[in-house]
């Protein structure tokens, strides 16, 4: 059996971060939302990320493993990274399974934090804040038939309340690449039989409880009884409707986890990435709307979008924004920045149409799902320069991909409007 792990940061305590129903170690950083999580826990311990057997890049496997098996698994990563003693952060269905390990292993535990958690997920007299049979049927029906189009998971972490179409095509493919259909049925079925309340009594380490209050997946009853039933637990209650931990006001429960482990409330991190954003757009696209109307148009456009987006998966590039013919997209690498609009522009000409693309590298403001900041505004100026099928670059992009066999044509000192003094670009050829 062989389970995934990963292991960011380097302070002074160990995390590991127990996840919830599925997960994927690469498409976790491909979530802002999740990536903002996983880098303010980084940012103050060693950080220890695994996908637990049956999902993620661990080994898939026949009959759906138990908790023991799992625990296993997390004591397993532990030892392969010379972990001697760990803080759990159990987040949802991995609640149940830190809360094993802690009672299991005191001494490798030195910390509990559950978030959005349970002991029993479903509903009995003595559990009436559970998952009733009517809705755990229902949720069971729309994997069946739902499964890797985004629409389970939308449900899972939010009803789907207001989810943008992009965000939702992110969550179709987590839901492929992180579980089988059969996978996550019988992940779902084994989380309804889960009852852990008669080890909260053994659980000895300093226990924090988090959960909103109007969580609508795990109902705040859970989390009350958790609280109740561990000795000396300490429970925070926080506004909120949202089930995912980077949705709504993560950093509330960010700064309630590190002040908890590490006794010092830093409060959140600059909401700073660096990224090459890349723009796109397509030259006289009115002009070709009225030389082929409208339906003709259509089609243009949606074999446009298709051919950006197959692209922008190639290159592990990031939709941010899309406006018309327009697009918006971000990178952790300048060199597949670039390639990826080579080909985004190579590959809409079959189509009769031509796009022009301009490339920044800079640090960008996140802002929520979005990006902002002056490398976005310099970007999309770059952009705005651009000739007909041309990849327009500034120096900085330039000279962040020497070595990448990228040739650059030199396209002359420009004046960007709004953007301080002047800026050399260059044409990717």
């Amino acid at each position: 059996m062989h389970i995934a792990y990963q292991v960011v940061g380097n302070g002074p305590r160990d995390i590991v971060y127990v996840p919830g129903f599925i997960s994927h170690l690469d498409l976790m950083w491909e979530s802002p939302r999740t990536a903002r999580v996983l880098r303010r826990l980084s940012s103050f311990a060693r950080l220890i990320l695994f996908d637990k057997r049956g999902t993620g890049l661990s080994d898939r496997i026949g009959a759906m493993p138990t908790l023991e098996e799992r625990m296993d698994d997390v004591r397993a990563v532990m030892d392969a990274v010379a972990s001697k003693q760990a803080g759990l952060v159990g987040i949802s269905e991995g609640g149940p399974l830190s809360i094993l390990f802690a009672a299991t292993y005191p001494q490798r535990t030195s910390a509990l934090v559950l978030y959005g958690s349970y002991a029993r997920r479903q509903w009995a007299p003595d559990c009436p804040w559970g998952r009733t049979e009517v809705e755990l049927e229902g949720f069971l029906k729309l994997v069946e038939e739902k499964w890797g189009q985004g629409d389970v998971l939308a449900t899972y972490f939010d009803q789907n309340r207001g989810i943008s179409a992009q965000y939702k095509r992110f969550l179709g493919r987590l839901e492929r690449t992180a579980a089988s259909p059969g996978a996550a049925l019988s992940l779902l079925r084994m989380n309804a039989d889960i009852d852990v309340r008669n080890l909260l009594p053994s659980v000895t380490v300093p226990t924090l409880v988090l959960h909103r209050v109007g969580d609508p997946n795990v109902t705040v009853g859970n989390g009350r009884d958790l609280s109740a039933r561990i000795r000396g637990a300490k429970y925070i209650e926080l506004a909120g409707n949202d089930h995912a931990i980077g949705e709504g006001d993560a950093d509330a429960i960010l700064d309630e986890i590190e002040i908890f482990l590490t006794g010092v409330r830093r409060g959140p991190e600059p909401d700073r990435v660096l990224a090459t954003v890349l723009f796109t757009d397509i030259v006289d696209a009115t002009k070709r709307l009225a030389e082929i109307g409208d339906h003709a148009w259509k089609e243009v456009l949606a074999q446009h979008h298709f051919v950006v987006r197959k692209e922008l998966d190639r290159y592990r590039g990031r939709e941010i924004d899309t406006a018309g013919d327009s697009f918006l997209a971000a990178f952790d690498g300048p060199a597949r920045a670039v390639r990826c609009a080579q080909a985004i522009s190579d590959g809409v000409k079959p189509f009769g149409i031509d796009v022009r693309a301009g490339l920044h590298t800079g640090e960008c403001e996140i802002m929520g799902e979005k990006l902002g900041g002056i490398a976005v505004h310099i970007g999309s100026r770059i952009a705005s320069l651009a000739t007909a099928g041309e990849v327009l670059v500034s120096s900085t992009v330039k000279d962040l991909v020497a070595g990448a066999g990228i040739r650059f044509e030199p396209r002359g000192t420009h004046i960007l409007k709004g953007v301080p003094g002047e800026w050399t670009l260059l044409a990717a050829s």
